[in-house]
């Protein structure tokens, strides 16, 4: 083989597997359980030069194939461990892999992948200041440089910053994460704190090309252009829509402040720092071999997106791309094909877009399914829908279906008949405007808080649809600050502009189709044919999606007038 991976399933290990398999090389990957592999295919990456082998580091390393490459990817990342457990597998684990890798009689390069903080925690784990992780981090780096010099182990070692990219969850992310749920008041750290970051394909290049470099070099791998801390959380803040934090708290407070108080665990503070790093040594090595930095903001806000996308860790994709767009002036979740649409789905209150999930699976080509604007995962805009509607469709190059669901249909129905040369059919989904008004209640200011509050399970029974991710994907940004407001208000809304929709129906010129759940009828005759689907509600593409899916290839309907 010619390289073997420890710590292959993990976030670099995994990604460092793909390239180096990428590229061509016949790669082992040592693992306790086989996730790498069903991952690997998921990317798109050709494993036919892959080797999956069981290895537990914490342990003497026997019986794997000998390779002319070793890279330890391997680490206990997580705050709150027990010294014993961080150095079973940072000291003890990185030390049992010098040891396997000094018997080899091939062996070109080991890799030996720390952290970036070790320049600046001096040469003692201090185990009681610095807590477990970041001990044993420092103590594994000592230890392996020593070892290897004692055993003439030809050893390189990198020490990557935050590394950010899809699949990472952990570390500055749960930052994201409070900050996207309005948990974030203030910034921990200073106005002046340093938390770099670098991009988990560019780490992956740059250890592919590691191990054909000289010998004994120690590799600052971060962007050095990196925003401090309250420019990068803006950037992403801005990007997603939300508010960013105006104060910061200093990393003294917090450590004098109970956690209970702060939510902030005592371990991560070390990390707030105006520390600088390294660099040279490793700008230098990428510049030889053709590497370049992505931008950092860009690189911020792709992250930002995967979050989002899925809900940090909890939820998989159902469309893909997916991102925020700037529509209307304000950021917009968009997911699905934007230029060449073959249907756009428009979902009704209190949902987002992932209403849709179980149609689209039914529907031929690509689609496309944003959030309305200041509902789901969308910012709030000052334009009105009907702007925020054409503004959207403006890169569309196709003439696509325009399916709305509920309270959507208004704005679907105004779109259609002022720009009828833009779409090919309208589908009208449960409109509400034909049918009865929400409850009082749900119009009251009084029943945004109950929204905020309230759990998926009790949402998916009010709505009369299966607790499935689509009703806990709402359920998630209703709990997000304004989300549940805006909706109600929405509702309010809706109660004034029905007569207008209704009489709208008269000047449309495109086919239309009208779909309604046989327990939810329309309460307003119209000239349009009007299909039901037996034994469904207000959310048949939840309850039926391949009815309502057969309805949609049915023959268009005669046009009203």
């Amino acid at each position: 083989m010619d390289a073997i991976v420890f710590g292959a399933t993990g976030f670099i290990g995994r990604s460092l597997v793909a390239e180096l398999l990428t590229r061509g090389q016949r790669v082992a990957a040592a693992v306790r359980r086989d996730t790498l592999t069903p991952w690997l295919a998921s990317q798109g990456v050709d494993t036919r030069g892959l080797d999956v082998v069981t290895a537990d580091i914490t342990r003497p390393l026997t019986g794997l194939p000998e390779v002319r490459d070793v890279y330890n990817a391997a680490a206990r990342f997580a705050f709150g461990l027990s010294e014993q457990e961080a150095r079973a597998t940072n000291v003890t684990g990185a030390l049992n892999v010098v040891e396997w890798a000094a018997a080899l009689p091939r062996l070109r390069r080991l890799v030996h992948i720390s952290g970036y903080r070790v320049s600046a925690a001096g040469d003692h784990p201090d185990y009681a200041g610095l807590g477990a992780y970041e001990a044993s981090k420092l103590e594994g780096d000592l230890a392996v440089r020593a070892r290897a010099e004692a055993l003439s182990v030809p050893l390189t070692v990198a020490n990557p910053s935050t590394v950010i990219g899809p699949g990472q969850y952990i570390g500055m992310a749960t930052l994201v994460e409070d900050l996207w749920n309005g948990r974030l008041p203030a910034l921990p750290g200073g106005p002046d704190t340093f938390l770099p970051i670098t991009t988990i394909d560019y780490l992956a290049r740059f250890l592919a090309e590691v191990p054909a470099s000289p010998a004994g070099e120690h590799y600052w791998v971060l962007d050095d252009d990196t925003p401090l801390l309250p420019e990068l959380i803006g950037t992403i803040a801005d990007h997603t829509g939300v508010r960013a934090p105006r104060r910061t708290v200093s990393t003294d407070l917090l450590r004098r402040l109970p956690r209970r108080l702060t939510g902030v665990d005592p371990e991560t503070l070390s990390f707030l720092s105006t520390d600088r790093y390294p660099t040279a040594s490793a700008r230098a090595f990428a510049a030889s071999v053709g590497l370049e930095t992505p931008p950092a903001a860009d690189a911020l806000r792709t992250w930002a997106d995967d979050l989002v996308a899925t809900r940090f860790g909890a939820a998989s994709p159902w469309l893909r791309p997916y991102g925020f767009h700037t529509v209307a002036g304000s950021p917009t979740w968009v997911a699905g094909e934007r230029r060449r649409p073959g249907h756009v789905l428009l979902h009704g209150l209190p949902m987002n877009a992932d209403l849709w999930t179980r149609l689209a699976a039914h529907l031929p080509g690509p689609v496309l399914a944003p959030d309305l604007p200041g509902l789901g995962r969308s910012a709030a805009t000052t334009r009105a829908t009907d702007a925020w509607l054409a503004d959207l469709l403006g890169p569309t190059q196709t003439r696509p279906v325009l399916v709305a669901h509920s309270l959507a249909c208004g704005p679907a129905v105004r779109f259609a008949v002022d720009h009828p040369d833009r779409i090919s059919k309208l589908v009208l989904v449960s409109p509400a405007f034909l049918q009865e008004p929400a409850p009082r209640f749900a119009r009251s200011g009084l029943a945004a808080p109950v929204l905020r509050r309230m759990p998926a399970a009790r949402l998916a029974r009010t709505l009369g649809v299966p607790e499935g991710p689509e009703v806990r994907s709402a359920a998630a940004d209703l709990r997000r600050p304004g989300v549940a407001r805006r909706v109600t208000a929405a509702l309010r809304a809706d109660l004034a502009e029905r007569r207008r929709s209704q009489a709208l129906l008269d000047r449309l010129t495109v086919p239309v189709q009208i779909i309604v759940g046989s327990t939810d009828p329309l309460v307003t005759a119209v000239d349009f044919p009007v299909a039901e689907i037996a034994g469904a509600g207000h959310y048949p593409q939840l309850t039926h999606p391949s009815e309502l899916a057969r309805h949609l290839d049915a023959v268009p309907a005669p046009t009203g007038g």
